[in-house]
């Protein structure tokens, strides 16, 4: 598709934005641009368009905002020592996204047309991915727009991509991680939409992520809604376990979670290096129980934004417990070296994931 590019009139200057790159924080400062996608039933996609970021305007009754018919994407572009521009294994996030949207009847986007339209937003925005450990946040979304109180799939789609430039996800860096263990809420059910990206699954897990706030964790952890014993995920990160033998254990995608591309990446490299992944089912009194005996040494989670956050202590209604050193372990931090690694370029990208823009 041809993309009508419309320069930002007035866009951030140099000099406040190398300012604003010096500490960007976490997704509160936005880049100059956006690029914008309609469909409808009549023409399917079109409209192409990079232009000024600039707010939606929206019918009171647009679907969205009744029915809930909305995906997202998240996504980075990283900066390499040599000053390249490089994404990582963008057409994973765009399978998911079509995955995603079959889940919620919404039409699918094609998926190289997805990973162009990310690419011109970076591509005009370019000077807004940092140096150093930074990275330029991407986040594409779909959302129904047809004005229409209706129980039905939307007739009218808007696809969008904003982008901001982000430093570490948590504020205390590599401090590790407290969680919560949710015994009164689960994040998704079997034949729901857990392994979708959808904003409703981050809707129904944020009373859980405030429960944890008030007992002065970091994260949510998810048990399974039958049984309410086996781990699923946080609230928006996936789970890894690295017990005494150096073998790791990851839960299963049995549809209640989400399929992260950085655990996916992490199990690859993780064989590359040698270790014996499992993607088995894991339940909570097992993991207090390796952590007593000391057959886990170390627990991880992981994704796009966070990248590797170790984790050091489990709270629940029933007790808390904690493992390790109190420093991340050091299998989680070769992981997350050996990500980085390729996601900028210092390590060799053996399978292809990076792709230049």
């Amino acid at each position: 598709m041809n993309f009508t590019i419309t320069p930002h009139t007035s866009p951030v200057s140099a000099q406040d934005r190398r300012k604003i790159l010096e500490n960007p924080g976490f997704g509160r400062i936005f880049t100059d641009h956006m690029v914008t996608l309609r469909w409808t039933a009549e023409r399917g996609w079109h409209d192409g368009q990079v232009k000024a970021r600039a707010p939606f305007a929206l019918d009171p009754a647009c679907a969205v905002l009744h029915y809930a018919q909305e995906i997202f994407e998240g996504m980075k572009a990283y900066r390499t020592d040599s000053g390249k521009v490089v994404l990582f294994r963008p057409d994973m996030n765009a399978a998911r996204f079509t995955r995603s949207a079959e889940r919620l009847a919404m039409p699918p986007l094609p998926e190289p047309l997805f990973i162009e339209a990310v690419k011109e937003l970076v591509k005009i925005d370019h000077e807004w991915v940092p140096e150093g450990s930074g990275s330029l946040y991407l986040r594409p979304f779909m959302f129904a727009s047809e004005a229409f109180l209706g129980v039905r799939p939307s007739l009218e789609y808007i696809f969008c991509v904003i982008a901001s430039p982000v430093g570490p996800y948590f504020k205390g860096g590599d401090q590790l991680l407290k969680l919560w263990v949710s015994e009164q809420y689960t994040r998704a059910a079997p034949g729901g939409t857990g392994a979708a990206k959808c904003g409703g699954n981050y809707a129904a897990s944020l009373v859980a992520q405030a429960e944890a706030a008030k007992h002065g964790c970091d994260q949510v952890v998810f048990l399974d809604a039958a049984e309410h014993r086996w781990v699923e995920e946080l609230g928006g990160m996936n789970l890894f376990f690295v017990m005494q033998d150096g073998s790791l254990i990851t839960p299963p995608l049995t549809g209640t979670i989400l399929p992260g591309i950085t655990r996916a990446s992490i199990i690859d490299i993780a064989r590359d290096l040698g270790m014996t992944v499992k993607e088995a089912p894991y339940a909570i009194d097992q993991w207090r129980s390796d952590a007593e005996s000391g057959r886990l040494t170390e627990a991880f989670a992981c994704g796009t934004a966070a990248v590797v956050a170790g984790i050091g202590e489990i709270v629940s209604t029933s007790g808390s417990f904690r493992f390790g050193n109190g420093v991340t372990g050091p299998v989680s931090q070769k992981l997350k070296e050996q990500l980085i690694g390729i996601q900028r370029g210092t390590i060799e990208d053996t399978h292809g994931w990076v792709q230049a823009v």
